[in-house]
């Protein structure tokens, strides 16, 4: 049981460190929101807000 919670929390991290690096390429226009894999983009748009960058998440 202690097993999968810590590899729950090491995928959240990984999900989140993705999140950012989606968020950084779009930022540079080396990628667009579309790109994005469905199962990240909540992350990357909160990302994208965060920096007050909104519009790119559309």
């Amino acid at each position: 049981m202690i097993t999968w919670f810590i590899i729950k929390i090491l995928l959240r991290k990984d999900v989140y460190s993705m999140a950012i690096i989606y968020a950084t390429l779009i930022v540079k226009g080396k990628k667009e929101f579309a790109d994005v894999p469905a199962r990240i983009k909540e992350q990357v748009k909160q990302v994208l807000i965060d920096l007050d960058l909104a519009e790119l998440a559309e």
